[in-house]
Order: structure tokens, then sequence, then C-alpha cells
């Protein structure tokens, strides 16, 4: 008897302007972990997505335990014993995470909702997954990261016999991370089947079994994990060699001076006393823990988070930003963490998004819109940043995550910052398209940006940075050359000597 649950034949999609699936088999077994790799656009998520039944194929068929099956719904996917947690947070802020966990299947007394044993049932599931976050709690007021561990649980409290994982560490710190890879590890033990989408090659070697690459909505082969390579999954995946991950940047700055300057800068509560600098063409990286204050410290430079004290410099000279637009006005840029919430008109077409920040400069003599200038500059960021769309008017929302990024990114390249910061910039992007945007940093840098980089990837920050602060509870406990340190001396200061650059700054002030 075979071990195979899953099996999709020859599956197609079309969308308007694009072949997003053409022809794609896939096949899982029981107890197997499948990675799913893929350049954004190369059809990962709308074949998960068919799977998972939120899109109906346009050919195709689907077996599930030998059997020919029709998803043409959520509901039939989830009687199919079928589970998908999403790259995108599909949570409901208002309710509780109680309510969230079991919504469509709340248990009930006398036909009504028994809210206490929904509690409890949440409870059991979270012991059993050592997920230490109250049931209670409002969905909105956890941060990103314990979102994404109630989706997790979301996902597993049906008991199905396929999950499939998009992107499911993208929020998570590393003590989650390892979390979750327990939670597969005992999953996979009992017998369930997982697909797992990451751009991480780090993780897609720790716990997947098999690889199976796309590339524009083709099939181009299965690997053995164990038998294979990063750079030979990288080949598959961008159809080319790539001898380099992060591009050389040959400069640390351009000028010798400080053409952004915060000092002693505090909001209650959010971070303390910070004091950093870049100079013109300079990459300054930070790094911290999830909560540690990275990108509240960045939030309080772009005025989302109004300072309590401390004082800006641009060119040696004070400047007060209170809020974003007084940010744009000085020509600091900032790329948020959030790109659903905080970096997108989702509804909105390309063009609209990539311009939307920089209309002032499209407005011609008489104060109307050049709407030729504007699809010349959108034409121009698809195609440096290689972003994948039908057209320059699809609205954002039909995009993979991955493009909605480099969306984003453009907006805020087309306003020509002398400042530019960086929250998270690759998260959620391919390995061929993360190598472009570190060049597009570099090309930057040399013509005189200052760029502040917040990363949780360690190597990603050591690679791309010229100098490397470390944040931790809520302020900068060291700096440090990324050339130089290691990983594992960055965790050293977080974990074990955290305090003593605080404390010598303070004894210095002294």
């Amino acid at each position: 008897m075979t071990d195979t649950i899953l099996k999709m034949k020859g599956i197609k999609k079309v969308f308007p302007g694009v072949v997003a699936l053409s022809g794609v088999d896939l096949e899982l077994e029981k107890g197997q972990v499948l990675a799913l790799l893929g350049e954004n656009g190369a059809g990962k998520s709308t074949l998960m997505k068919i799977l998972s039944g939120s899109y109906k194929p346009d050919g195709g068929e689907i077996f599930i335990k030998g059997k020919k099956v029709e998803i043409k719904n959520v509901n039939d996917a989830k009687e199919l014993g079928i589970s998908i947690i999403y790259q995108e947070l599909s949570l409901c802020p208002n309710l509780t995470v109680a309510e969230n966990i079991y919504a469509f299947q709340e248990p009930t007394r006398f036909g009504l909702i028994d809210d206490r044993k929904m509690i409890s049932m949440t409870q059991a599931l979270f012991d059993e997954l050592e997920i230490d976050i109250d049931p209670k709690a409002v969905v909105k007021d956890l941060s990103i990261s314990n979102q994404q561990m109630v989706e997790i649980a979301k996902a597993l409290s049906t008991k199905p016999d396929i999950i499939i994982m998009d992107e499911p560490t993208s929020a998570l710190s590393s003590k989650e991370t390892e979390k979750l890879f327990k939670i597969i590890s005992k999953y996979k033990s009992e017998g369930t089947a997982m697909v797992y989408i990451s751009h991480r090659m780090e993780e897609i070697f720790a716990i997947t079994d098999i690889i199976m690459v796309l590339r524009d909505g083709q099939y181009i082969g299965t690997v053995e994990t164990a038998l294979t390579t990063s750079e030979e999954l990288i080949k598959m995946m961008v159809g080319r060699e790539m001898d380099q991950v992060y591009p050389h940047k040959d400069f640390s700055y351009t000028k010798d001076e400080k053409l952004f300057e915060i000092k002693n800068y505090t909001k209650n509560k959010f971070f303390y006393d910070i004091n950093l600098y870049v100079r013109p063409g300079e990459i300054l990286g930070l790094y911290g823990l999830m909560g540690s204050g990275r990108t509240e410290i960045a939030k309080g430079i772009f005025g989302i988070l109004k300072k309590d004290s401390g004082e800006m410099c641009l060119h040696g000279k004070p400047v007060k930003v209170n809020d974003p637009y007084s940010a744009i006005e000085n020509n600091i840029a900032f790329v948020t963490e959030d790109r659903k919430h905080e970096g997108l008109v989702l509804t909105a077409g390309v063009y609209e998004n990539i311009t939307m920040a920089n209309l002032s400069s499209l407005l011609t003599k008489f104060r109307l819109l050049d709407t030729q200038k504007e699809i010349n500059i959108t034409e121009k960021q698809i195609d440096d940043l290689r972003i994948k769309t039908p057209s320059f008017k699809q609205t954002v929302n039909k995009l993979s995550g991955g493009n909605q990024q480099k969306i984003v990114l453009a907006k805020w390249f087309e306003t020509e910052p002398e400042v530019l910061i960086l929250d998270e910039p690759t998260r959620g992007i391919d390995v061929g398209a993360k190598y472009e945007i570190y060049k597009l940093m570099i090309d930057l840098a040399r013509k005189g940006v200052g760029i502040i980089i917040i990363s949780s990837d360690l190597p990603e920050i050591l690679n791309v940075s010229d100098r490397l602060l470390v944040i931790n509870k809520k302020r900068i406990i060291a700096e440090l050359d990324p050339k130089s340190t290691t990983q594992e001396e960055i965790m050293t200061h977080i974990i074990g000597r955290g305090d003593q650059f605080g404390q010598a700054k303070q004894s210095d002030k002294e």
C-alpha cells in the first residue's frame, strides 16, 4: 500500500495577462516535509491556494489518499484534512485569540457558544504546542510574532493530514522559530504531511525531506534535501549560476562626515538614550531580537513615534521631525516592516503605490498630474526591481508578497531620499531579488545616501552593513565592525554582556 497522501497532476491557472501555473505536478507522502521553492511569482502560493480551496484551477487533477477530489472552496479543503498557514496574517484583529482559533467551529452549549470551553480548548492546544499566549487576549493587542503563532495554532487546531506553511517564520524570532521546528517534528512523527514555503535556505535544509522547485509557473525538478546544495537550488530557481549571494561594496562611505545624527533620543517605553549617526554612502545595520526596540527607533526617526527628548541633525544642523510628513520634507524615507498595513494601499494599482510618496514631482505647471510621466516612472521601477505584474494598473493585492515588498521599495526609492531606513527590506523575497535589492542599496549609497537597515537575518546584516549597532532592552548596547565580528559575538552581547556598553556610555557622559 502506498504512503502517498497527495497527488496534484497537470495543475493549470491563468490570470488576466499571466500564466501562473502551467501543468504542474506535486506528490507528497505521509510524514514527509516538502519544501516548495521558487522566485517571487514562480507560482508557489498560487499552487497552494488551489490546494487549500482559495483558487479554482483551470486544469489538472487532485488526488487525496488515492481518491480524486474536487476542492471548490476552503471548507472542502478542511473537510479533506488540509490546513494552511498564510504568509500574510488572516486573523480578525478585534476578536480574542480563542475566537480566532475556533472561528466557525466554536463549541456550543444549549445552542450558544460555550466561551469557557473554547478558552479551555485553546489553552490545551497552547500547552501541547508550548505556546505562552493568553487565549482571552484580543489579537490586535499582540505583537506580530505572537499573531503568527496564533495563526500557526489555528491551522493545527483541526488536526489536519496535510499542513501548508507559507513563509511561517517571516515574523518569528529565532526562539519562536525553534519552537515551530519542534512542532513540525512532532506532527511529522505522527504522520502529518507538510508543504513548507520559505526563502531561508537554512530552514529548508534543517527541516525538509525533499525540495520541489518552480520557475515562472513551471515545474523544474524535485531533489532530496540531503543530496543537494543551496547553490544547486539557487540555479534551479533563477535559471542561472549565482556565484555571490551578497554583492561587494568597495567603499565604506563617500564622505567622512555625519550626514544624519540623533542624540539622546528617547521615547518612554519604546527606546531610551539612542545615539547614532550615518555618513553619506554608509550602510548602518541595526540588529536586535524582536521586542528589543529596533523598529521603534526607526519609527521615532520617521516621526511615527514622537520623541520625548533628544535632538536630530541633518548635515550638522538641527531639524525637527514630529510626523512622517516632516520626515519626508527633510528627505528621510522609511520602508516599514509591515508592508500590508503600513506600506501599501492594497486595492490601488501598482503605479498609484509607486508614485504616491512623490506626487508633487509629477505635477505640470498647471498643477495637473502628468500621467505619462507617472507611467514612465512606474515602468522603470518595474524593470529595475523585476516586479512581476501583468500590468502597471494591476491592483497590488493580486500580487505575491515578494512583489508587494518590491513596490514598497520602489515607492521610497522614487523620492530620492538622503536618508533611507529599511526595516526588514528582504523579508519574503527570493534570493535573486535580494541580490538586486542589495545592489540597489549600494547604488544609492554610491550617490551619497545614508542607509539604516534593520534585519532579523544575521548573515544579511553582517554582509550588507558597514557598521553595526546591537539593540537590546530598548537601548544600544554595542557597536561592532561587521567584517570582524561573528554571529556568536553578537548574541553574546545580547544574552551575556548586554549592559556593559550602556553602562560605559553612561559613565562617559557623566
